[in-house]
């Protein structure tokens, strides 16, 4: 028996040398070059989409849009709702942690929600709706309405930005005025901190704590599987230097590869382009501050603005843009033209003179690497055509994000006017509409303040049918002709570059990199 146990232990000596001397298995890491750069972690705070695309790598939220437009339950097992339509009632799946490995409550829903609500323009209308949002037991959740409200599923399963991502009661007590710094989350991915590294890259590991659902991926709802062990946000503010990156096999994507640069790549037969959602460039004046305050300003930059010549700018493909006279997107049920005007250079000099603008300094941001950038200088040339003072100034994504928070004085570091490109879900409807939206210091970075506008986003969540909120749709469009709370400078799509050897890259209105796969 000693022999025995002598010879065994020999054998299991020699197997741990042989296991000790093979290779470690690989972790597979997708690099991506992303559009800008992370700079803070809040995605209740900005609209910022690099944010955005951070909360989509790190948290999970009750519900998710799926490819057809409908919500699906995410982290929500089951649900139900009172005859009278007043109590929403929640119960959490099974499984639910966050990446501490603390286990996901409904004390955790409850604060991360009201956080989401003070800042969020769909949450806000909500909250406005809200009796009382509490933990009724460890899993589960129950709201009660004042009134019946027609949007509960829409505000909890939004898509894009200012998601109402569910985070741990502790974080999500820091005040909505504040930008929290610990990016635990519940997600499929968690940012290692260690190697986030601001202007040159973000590293994400895949999560051991999270559960996903077991429907398939449609959209951005059913199972976030992770199939990579690290997801790399390479920072390249050049694309050229990305596109070379992408053809040397050095990054696996490239977002937003310029139309310019798209036939370089087609005969490559390791790189594939594919076309992704729609978005709408937005033209964002600063109406805290002159000249913008000024209407009669804003409705000669709504007159001046050629959608046809700023799109050009960036791409002559027509199946990659299209002009949309319109401030929803031309897909969206609730499209109207109404009361939109044609570009008229003419109208807007005449309009300019009865504002009674004096040649006050206008500063005008643009983030150079994103693909609005032509664009903005277009509209740079335009304005000072017809007699304004134009201060061009280019940095990068991270830095105009930052500064487009500021509502100081130009000669104190504030702005004017900035451009954007807000993806199709945050631009089609009025209520989660990212530029529309009017309630003063609590709207988007510009902040417009206008009260007419503002009650008719609210009818429009009580309205009856889908008739009757596209006409108050239209009524808003017809009042946002009049307060310009944004000129739109067309709508387009963007092209992302990838290796052919990724498998399960699914195309949504937000870059997401679960169920993503390298074949080997």
């Amino acid at each position: 028996m000693r022999s025995f146990t002598r010879r065994l232990a020999m054998a299991s000596a020699a197997i741990a040398l042989i296991l000790a001397a093979l290779p470690a298995l690989a972790q597979t890491t997708l690099k991506v070059r992303p559009f800008g750069d992370l700079r803070t972690l809040d995605p209740m705070t900005t609209s910022d989409y690099m944010v955005r695309n951070h909360a989509y790598m790190v948290y999970d939220t009750l519900f998710a849009q799926n490819s057809a437009g409908l919500i699906k339950p995410q982290m929500v097992e089951s649900y139900t709702t009172s005859p009278d339509g007043l109590t929403w009632t929640f119960v959490l799946r099974d499984g639910l942690k966050f990446h501490d490995k603390t286990d996901v409550t409904s004390a955790d829903v409850v604060a991360s929600l009201k956080r989401w609500g003070e800042r969020d323009g769909l949450g806000q209308q909500l909250m406005a709706q809200t009796a009382s949002l509490t933990a009724t037991d460890p899993k589960t959740v129950t709201l009660v309405l004042k009134a019946k409200w027609g949007l509960v599923l829409d505000a909890l399963g939004k898509p894009s930005s200012m998601l109402p991502v569910i985070m741990p009661a502790r974080i999500a007590a820091t005040p909505s005025s504040q930008n929290i710094t610990d990016a635990t989350g519940s997600g499929p991915f968690m940012l290692v901190r260690d190697e986030w590294s601001p202007g040159a890259k973000i590293v994400y590991a895949k999560a051991p704590t999270y559960v996903p659902r077991k429907e398939a991926p449609d959209g951005l709802a059913g199972g976030k599987i992770a199939n990579v062990d690290r997801v790399e946000w390479v920072i390249m503010p050049d694309a050229q230097t990305a596109l070379n990156a992408l053809q040397a096999g050095e990054i696996d994507i490239f977002e937003e590869v310029p139309p310019d640069m798209i036939p370089l790549v087609k005969g490559n037969p390791k790189i594939k382009i594919g076309k992704l959602a729609a978005l709408q460039g937005v033209f964002r004046m600063n109406q805290s501050q002159p000249p913008f305050n000024n209407q009669k300003l804003r409705q000669a930059m709504l007159r001046l603005i050629d959608q046809e010549q700023t799109l050009r700018a960036y791409v002559d493909d027509k199946a990659l843009y299209t002009v949309c006279l319109s401030f929803y997107m031309c897909d969206s049920p609730y499209y109207t033209d109404a009361a939109y005007p044609k570009p008229d250079a003419a109208a807007a000099k005449k309009l300019v003179a009865e504002s009674g603008y004096k040649g006050e300094k206008i500063v005008l941001l643009d983030a150079t690497e994103t693909a609005l950038s032509p664009h903005t200088l277009v509209v740079a040339q335009m304005m000072r055509d017809i007699g304004l003072n134009v201060d061009y100034q280019a940095m990068d994504w991270g830095t105009l994000s930052s500064r487009r928070t500021s509502k100081n004085p130009v000669e104190q570091g504030g702005w004017s006017v900035f451009q954007s490109g807000p993806a199709s879900p945050d631009m089609t409807e009025p209520v989660g509409h990212l530029g529309l939206r009017s309630n003063c210091d609590k709207a988007w970075f510009g902040w417009p303040c206008d009260e007419t506008i503002e009650k008719l986003r609210e009818a429009f969540t009580t309205a009856p049918d889908l008739d009757a909120r596209k006409a108050i749709a239209k009524q808003i469009q017809e009042r946002a002709v009049e307060t310009v709370p944004y000129v739109s400078v067309g709508q387009l799509w963007l092209v992302r570059g990838q290796q052919a050897n990724l498998n399960g890259l699914l195309t949504t209105g937000v870059p997401v990199y679960w169920n993503v796969s390298k074949a080997r």
